[in-house]
């Protein structure tokens, strides 16, 4: 449940879920920004959901801090029904030229390449949030002994469809950007379309995903 809902600037709110990143705190947070969303308030502009907080935006010449506070305050969780939470199985191909940090991860974890992925593909992972770049997902939970901190130096380019680690979560690059995250493979699917309108990600907030490892040849005609 939210901890504290406090003034964020002129026109936000700031709902604090408590400082713990695990699924029942983000299930919560996912699950008021799923009711907010649904129920369209009048004034309210924007939802920001992240691992345990949601950043509420609204517009001021419609309402103001107090009325939307009252009604968080008042939301009832169970009242709206939504469609079933998804699990994605993402192909992932691990050839050298895309697994760029690989050998990075094997001096940071002291594990083996062969165990490095062993561990990585026999896993489901939770989506927490997406942002930084459009539809990027941040997956977790990595086991601990899968967890590495970001490249000293970030790239200027992540290519797009890089899958990444770092810390507890892994992720997806959905388009070229920069980026500090272990580069660990690249899947050759869309996981954010912007031609479609109404829901442009793959994955979700809520949604569960599994990794199946390809060969280079299926990689490169994986969309043919």
């Amino acid at each position: 449940m939210i901890k504290n809902i406090s003034n964020l600037g002129d026109a936000a709110l700031y709902c604090d879920f408590g400082k713990e990143v695990n699924k029942e705190t983000n299930s919560q947070v996912i699950k008021y920004f799923k009711n907010l969303k649904k129920k369209e308030i009048q004034g309210i502009i924007n939802l920001t959901p992240s691992y345990n907080k949601l950043i509420i935006s609204f517009d001021l010449k419609k309402t103001n801090f107090n009325e939307i506070k009252k009604k968080i305050e008042n939301l009832d969780l169970n009242e709206t029904k939504f469609e079933p939470k998804k699990r994605i199985e993402i192909p992932i191909c691990c050839n050298d030229d895309f697994s760029l940090d690989i050998g990075r991860l094997e001096k940071k974890l002291s594990l083996k390449r062969d165990k490095i992925y062993e561990n990585f593909l026999d896993k489901e992972y939770f989506c927490y949030m997406t942002g930084f770049i459009a539809g990027m997902p941040f997956l977790g939970d990595l086991d601990k002994n899968m967890r590495a901190d970001r490249l000293e130096t970030p790239r200027v380019k992540v290519p797009k469809g890089s899958v990444g680690l770092t810390e507890q979560f892994a992720n997806v690059y959905t388009f070229e950007s920069p980026g500090g995250w272990n580069i660990i493979g690249n899947t050759p699917i869309e996981i954010f379309d912007s031609s479609k309108i109404e829901n442009p990600n793959l994955i979700s907030p809520g949604d569960t995903v599994v990794f199946k490892q390809i060969s280079l040849e299926n990689y490169k005609n994986y969309n043919e």
